[in-house]
Formats: C-alpha cells, structure tokens, sequence
C-alpha cells in the first residue's frame, strides 16, 4: 500500500495542498464514492454531512466534523469518473478552488488527485491562521482508498 503524496506550496496571495495515491479499484467506483453526498460521512472522516447533490451547478452545504464549519462550494466542470471542481468564496478576496481527478490506469487501478487553491487578497492576512492542510488531504485520500478497495458485498 503506497501512502498519499502530499504536496504544498504558500505564496504571498496564494496557498495550495495537492495529495496523489494509487487506488486498487476502476474509476467507476472511486466517482461513485466522490460523488455520493449522502455516503460521504461513512468512510470520509474529514467531512461530517454533506447538504446537496455533488453535480454539474450544484451548491453544497459541507459540515466539518468537530467544528461549526461549513463550506458553500459549487461544482462545476464535471466530466464523470474523470474530474471534478469546487469553488467557495468570494474572489478577489478568497476563493477557494479543489479539483478532484481520476487517472484510469491499464491495470483497473486509479490515480486520484484533490488539489485546492486558495487565492485572494486575505491571504497574506489569513495565512498564519490556515491549518496545514497537509494531513487532512493525506487523512481524505486514505479513506476514499480504503473505501473504495474495500470488497463490495
């Protein structure tokens, strides 16, 4: 079992987490788990309910586990078992952009990757307070491949 690769950049109006990890299961069913809003609170431990439907336009309420957080994306560029972005915010100021991808492999694995990008003009403002993003990501990727490799019944 390969461990996620994490990969994190901070800039002066910017700051990016990126995580990649080989999953033992086709495309079909990593994008069946990622685009589930119901299920996600079963084998994602960094989300604690999703509001919505995860499709092309839709608005999502997500509630972060531990905390009275909740995050506003909404999806687009959906091409299914391939990608997928959110985006929160209010650019200029902060914008948030995650974009999912599944890479099929010859062999029925799948390369998954999250990556988000914050940007805006509170970034230099906010940074400090930003959690490291790194083992959440580490933390998501672990549990969509557990999930997904698990044998289905």
């Amino acid at each position: 079992m390969t461990e996620p690769a994490i990969v994190q950049r901070r800039g002066a109006f910017s700051l990016s987490c990126r995580v990649d990890v080989a999953v033992h299961a086709r495309a079909e069913r990593v994008w069946a788990l990622l685009t589930d809003a119901r299920g996600f609170p079963r084998w994602n431990s960094t989300v604690a309910r999703i509001e919505g439907e995860i499709r092309e336009g839709g608005r999502l309420r997500v509630h972060v586990p531990g905390t009275d957080r909740v995050f506003t994306p909404r999806i687009s560029g959906v091409v299914p078992n391939e990608r997928m972005t959110w985006t929160g915010g209010l650019g200029p100021v902060f914008k948030g952009v995650r974009t999912f991808e599944l890479h099929p492999r010859a062999d029925g694995t799948t390369e998954f990757t999250m990556a988000e990008r914050f940007s805006g003009l509170m970034i230099p403002f906010v940074k400090r307070s930003m959690p490291d993003f790194g083992p959440v990501f580490g933390r998501y990727a672990d549990d969509l491949r557990r999930e997904a490799e698990r044998p289905v019944a």
